[in-house]
């Protein structure tokens, strides 16, 4: 009997929802279904501007989750079509949201992380149970609430015996490093931007939300001085656990490291942008992946071509390969990761992420919004 769950994801890329209908009744999970939709121009403007301080951002923050509810539902409803589907049929939704802050342990010792959602609205729009809210219980527990997809990872991509690491290269980049330890030998932390100032970049620059296979990055040429202080970055030393994003890594910051390289081609920043998101990567694999010979390569980043070839450069004695070599495509991971994750906590499973994301120990993820 079908046992059946939607994930939903939309990433700080901010390139659109992934939606994925799995049923997990056997072993392996099979997906039924996967759809997208891309999100509005002023909602993504909206989305990006919401990152940042300004006016009257309660109401403004409101509005933006509840459109975005409304994307989602749409890409529930073209799963239910593709899968033939009904909605009673579905357990649960697993729905990340959009993060727009995410600053844990800052300020007060506990801090927060917040990804703008209307979980009741989806449950209403759908008739569907939602889960939501995963991030806030593990930073309530002492953790960085991030990245929370490598429990996930382990349970797809882990081998027995084998060490193997796993890079999902969203708007942030983060890696997952599986060891014959089981879960609590996993090890998982943000490695710094993935796509988020790449495409910033091609899009002031080019008017394309991203650079399609790098080819724009491709024609330009690394400029070693900038990637240097770039690279100078405090984030990049800190050891882990540690989790990241547009609150750092943002224009602003793109923008700060600029100064004194205004004579420096636009296709010349795009070179080294791609080159630090390799290059910030790469040293994680070397520091922290244990000598793992096989690097697994998720999200929009294994779409870049320019990107992938310069992670193989960096890590010669590491095969590198997208997601898709290994039985689940790389724009579905982490929607997938979420329909696994809203399965959790529908079944009260705990998670351990004190190896991951530094909390004091196993607690059940997520909040339930009945339909």
């Amino acid at each position: 009997m079908a046992e059946l769950f939607v994930g939903l994801m939309s990433g700080t890329s901010l390139d659109g929802v992934d939606g994925v209908l799995i049923d997990f009744s056997a072993t392996p999970f099979s997906v039924c279904a996967h759809a997208s939709a891309a999100l509005a121009p002023a909602l993504k403007a909206e989305l990006l501007a919401l990152n940042l301080p300004g006016t009257n951002e309660l109401h403004r923050a409101a509005l933006a989750a509840n459109a975005l509810m409304r994307v989602y539902a749409g890409v529930v409803a073209q799963l239910l079509s593709a899968a033939s589907a009904d909605a009673s049929q579905i357990t649960a939704i697993g729905a990340h949201g959009q993060t727009v802050r995410h600053q844990p342990q800052q300020f007060d010792g506990t801090g927060y992380t917040l990804q703008l959602a209307n979980p009741a609205l989806l449950a209403e729009l759908t008739g569907i149970d939602v889960v939501a809210d995963f991030r806030s219980r593990d930073v309530a527990a002492g953790g960085q609430g991030a990245p929370l997809v490598p429990v996930f990872h382990q349970a797809m991509f882990g081998k027995a015996g084998q060490t193997m690491a796993v890079l999902n290269i969203g708007g942030m980049a983060n890696l997952t490093v599986l060891r014959p330890a089981q879960a609590e030998g996993v090890l998982g932390f943000d490695c710094g931007p993935g796509n988020a100032l790449m495409d910033a970049w091609c899009q002031r620059h080019r008017g394309f939300p991203f650079d399609a296979d790098g080819t724009w990055a491709a024609s330009g040429q690394l400029h070693a001085d900038l990637l240097k202080s770039m690279l100078n970055e405090p984030f990049f030393t800190l050891p882990p656990p540690k989790s990241t994003g547009r609150d750092l890594f943002n224009p602003n910051w793109l923008e700060f490291h600029l100064k004194g390289y205004d004579q420096v081609a636009p296709a010349d920043v795009q070179a080294t942008l791609t080159e630090l998101t390799a290059a910030s990567c790469a040293n994680c694999v070397k520091t922290y992946g244990f000598a793992s010979k096989e690097l697994i390569v998720c999200g929009g980043g294994a779409l870049n071509e320019h990107l992938m070839t310069r992670l193989q450069a960096h890590l010669p004695n590491t095969a590198v390969t997208d997601s898709d070599a290994h039985g689940l495509p790389s724009q579905q991971v982490e929607a997938t990761a979420f329909a696994w994750l809203a399965r959790k906590t529908i079944r009260r499973e705990a998670l351990n992420l004190k190896s991951i994301t530094g909390t004091r120990g196993a607690r059940v993820l997520g909040a339930i919004y009945p339909a």
